[in-house]
């Protein structure tokens, strides 16, 4: 079977990060790699196929050749050997040389000549030329030149293909990563079916070990999961009844049962999955550069081999040595190189990017991460953890203790979703206290709520309450700024209070000083009250703060910033903070668990880990310096090989013959490969 090389010339001229491999949609949804991949993987066996026969056949065509005769010393002729020379000869260029004229016709049907034009056009002339030598035209043969340089072409071809298919490996994990099977739970019964068919509000069981069949929440049961694949998230995260848990993260070693929020082509995994597919496929201008210098590359070659072949051919040098140039110049300019230094490193960094929970949703953003001067930080949720925690019980009446406060005011609260009651509750929780029913519950419009608890009346109120009852402040004037305090009243007596904070991340510090040593601003945007802004602010270092600020507002802040002259990123939950991220330079959404779906971001973190921020910037500064690295060296191996391709130094003894020519530009790919490789995600 002969394997076109259309696609790959195509992904050569790179039309995508990785060729063959299509992220698409399987059988009612489920995320698939389409039969695209499994043609990558034939063509690079074809082409090792190909590479071996034309290794073989080289051998005794470079054996016959007059020249490496001479060099070798030895003398080997008979009757006909011209002719063997010549069938061996033509063995290498229709089968070796086939994906290449393939190619060549195929950039000639679009009209958009590339690599393949410029390999198709060399071997042809090296060919033809060749046989009317045979034929009886004078002059010396290329047939050892035309079998060594479709041999390094298929060699270059082959490791080529090899490091995109490299590149993708890290995708296709995703893809595995969603399991075939279900357990689901239908009555007393446990079925097995398949992923695919799974839908809102099934109760699927998780086994020990097993991956999560579908995004849910759990129903019952308590285990640790592994989302690092997903997420990033290295340790395997607690995960109890009411959590939810996203397909394919990995089981520890207690079973649960999770209800199913909707079906497999909505889960988290598959948006992954096409985020990171979208993002390769997408144009940077980066990768536009290139392209745009690959096609005048092209051009140059061939124009170039035609200039050298018509200044040495008529300055006397004859037909033999002016097609040798020519063909040197044109294989030597393949551009190779500069196709392939963009979109290695794209699929490299998109992978990784994927792989520690930053989906790139726009290249040229994430590119654009060099130009950053400033960082805008939302802080709810962002620098600080996004949730009240009790830091504080104060008992006033020695008839209580600290549990029971907490027993009786978790008792109001727990019918309520305020994050003030989230923190009470889970203080409850923590301190294994039992919780008694409320009776008679009424809330006091914008001051707490208050009902009957074990016969007793039983009030939850903020200090506006106590002034307009004119209960003395325990607090006085004296308050944490960063802590707000609830007061709890029994049958009208204040028994104590309880102070909850919403505290600043572990993280937040590291990430802001990373920041400034990179040069780059740090602001806090709130809404907050000044104090509050002005304390997290000072306790991370951070260089200014907006507070105060009404979601409606935050654009404006951040044009005030751009009026400036900052290059300003801003980081948010993409909900609210949405027209300001739509206004940033670059807008990155934060936001934990299967939330993705920031349309006005052009990045998304999985995590709202601010050193995770900081990170993502400092990727994308490391991904752009390895595209200009692989431009750069792709460009310049170009200025230095072309002029001694096309001999200028040949008075000095120095001329490259069309093999060494193929060799150093096979040599220019593998280097920007492994440049490509060597990329990495660096947490400072």
């Amino acid at each position: 079977m002969e394997h076109t090389d259309s696609e790959h010339s195509s992904s050569m001229a790179m039309k995508t990060g990785h060729e063959g491999m299509t992220i698409g949609m399987g059988k009612k949804g489920a995320p698939m790699v389409d039969d695209g991949h499994d043609h990558h993987v034939m063509m690079i066996a074809d082409y090792r196929r190909r590479f071996y026969v034309v290794l073989v056949l080289t051998i005794p065509i470079m054996l016959l050749s007059e020249t490496i005769q001479h060099w070798l010393k030895i003398h080997i002729q008979f009757p006909g050997s011209n002719y063997l020379l010549l069938l061996l000869s033509s063995l290498v260029f229709f089968y070796g040389g086939w994906p290449f004229l393939k190619g060549w016709k195929d950039e000639m049907k679009s009209w958009n000549p590339g690599m393949m034009t410029l390999i198709g056009f060399a071997i042809t002339v090296a060919y033809v030329f060749s046989v009317a030598t045979v034929l009886g035209l004078e002059g010396m043969d290329f047939f050892w030149e035309l079998a060594t340089l479709i041999l390094i072409m298929l060699l270059g071809h082959w490791i080529e293909m090899k490091s995109v298919a490299g590149a993708s490996r890290e995708l296709e994990l995703l893809v595995k990563l969603m399991p075939d099977d279900a357990h689901l739970i239908h009555g007393d019964m446990v079925m097995d079916v398949k992923t695919d068919t799974l839908k809102e509000n099934d109760i699927v069981l998780i086994k020990p070990g097993e991956k999560v069949a579908a995004d849910g929440v759990i129903v019952e049961g308590e285990s640790y999961l592994n989302e690092s694949l997903l997420t990033g998230e290295s340790k395997p995260v607690d995960k109890k009844n009411g959590d939810k848990v996203i397909a394919g993260s990995i089981n520890g070693n207690g079973a649960i049962k999770v209800s199913v929020l909707h079906g497999v082509k909505d889960s988290y995994l598959s948006q992954v999955i096409k985020l990171v597919h979208d993002a390769e496929q997408s144009k940077s201008k980066t990768q536009l550069l290139a392209d745009s210098a690959a096609k005048w590359l092209t051009l140059i070659a061939l124009t170039t081999g035609v200039a050298t072949f018509l200044v040495w051919y008529l300055s006397g040098k004859g037909l033999s040595f002016s097609i040798e140039r020519m063909v040197t110049v044109i294989v030597i300019c393949c551009p190779h190189a500069l196709g392939l230094a963009v979109p290695l490193v794209v699929a490299k960094s998109t992978a990784l990017s994927a792989k520690n929970g930053f989906l790139i949703k726009n290249r040229t953003a994430f590119e654009n991460a060099r130009k950053i001067t400033t960082l805008v930080f939302d802080k709810t949720g962002t620098l600080t953890m996004g949730m009240f925690a009790v830091s504080n019980i104060v008992v006033l009446n020695s008839e209580y203790t600290a549990n029971d406060l907490i027993r009786l005011a978790a008792s109001l609260e727990q019918n309520s979703e305020h994050p003030i009651a989230t923190g009470i509750l889970q203080k409850a929780k923590d301190l294994s206290v039992s919780i008694p029913a409320a009776e008679n519950f009424k809330a006091i419009t914008g001051q707490g709520v208050e009902a009957v608890v074990e016969g007793k009346s039983v009030k939850v109120v903020s200090p506006g309450y106590l002034k307009n009852e004119n209960i003395a402040n325990p607090l006085g004037v004296r308050t944490n700024i960063q802590e707000t305090t609830v007061f709890i009243l029994i049958n009208n007596a204040l028994a104590g209070y309880v102070s909850l904070s919403d505290s600043v991340r572990p993280e937040s510090a590291e990430a802001i000083e990373l920041l400034h040593k990179n040069h780059i601003k740090s602001v806090l945007l709130t809404g907050d009250n000044k104090l509050v802004a002005e304390s997290v602010s000072k306790e991370l270092q951070m260089d200014s703060y907006f507070a105060e600020v009404l979601p409606h507002q935050k654009l404006e802040k951040i044009k005030e910033l751009q009026t400036k002259g900052e290059f300003v990123a801003m980081t948010g939950d993409g909900v609210n903070d949405a027209p300001a991220l739509a206004q940033a330079d670059i807008g990155i959404a934060v936001g934990s668990g299967s939330d993705i779906a920031a349309e006005t971001a052009g990045i998304i973190l999985v995590n709202s880990n601010p050193k995770d921020i900081a990170s993502l910037i400092l990727f994308g500064k490391a991904t752009y310096r390895k595209m200009m690295q692989n431009l750069a060296w792709a460009t310049g191996y170009n200025i230095i090989a072309l002029p001694l391709a096309a001999g200028v130094l040949y008075h000095s003894g120095i001329l490259l013959s069309p093999a060494a020519g193929a060799a150093m530009m096979s040599i220019s790919t593998i280097v920007v490969a492994i440049n490509a490789s060597l990329l990495k995600i660096n947490n400072g």
